[in-house]
């Protein structure tokens, strides 16, 4: 379990992190494992760049691939579409 992601989600701040390539700037919703096994976080990307091309939106990463995680001091608010009990997730580590 990465305790910088749990850390992050329990205090509301925005995480800056690699992943496929992209540096991105992300707004940590929920934590937790599929049912393969894999660590996921569910999160609201807010600026950075994505394969898909989207460069903010929902985003669902798998946290063995993302690299150069870093906790920021700016805060966020939960999205008002963010639903808990995140369906993707079998077990949640953390979520708001």
């Amino acid at each position: 379990m990465n305790s910088k992601i749990v850390e992050s989600i329990n205090a509301k701040q925005q995480l800056e992190l690699r992943y496929s390539g992209y540096s991105r700037l992300v707004e940590p919703h929920a934590y937790g494992r599929d049912k393969d096994g894999d660590e996921i976080l569910r999160c609201y990307q807010v600026s950075g760049g994505s394969v898909s091309g989207e460069r903010a939106g929902w985003k669902l990463l798998k946290v063995a691939d993302i690299f150069a995680l870093h906790i920021l001091p700016q805060h966020f608010v939960q999205r008002p579409e963010y639903r808990r009990g995140d369906k993707s997730m079998e077990r949640i580590y953390a979520q708001l």
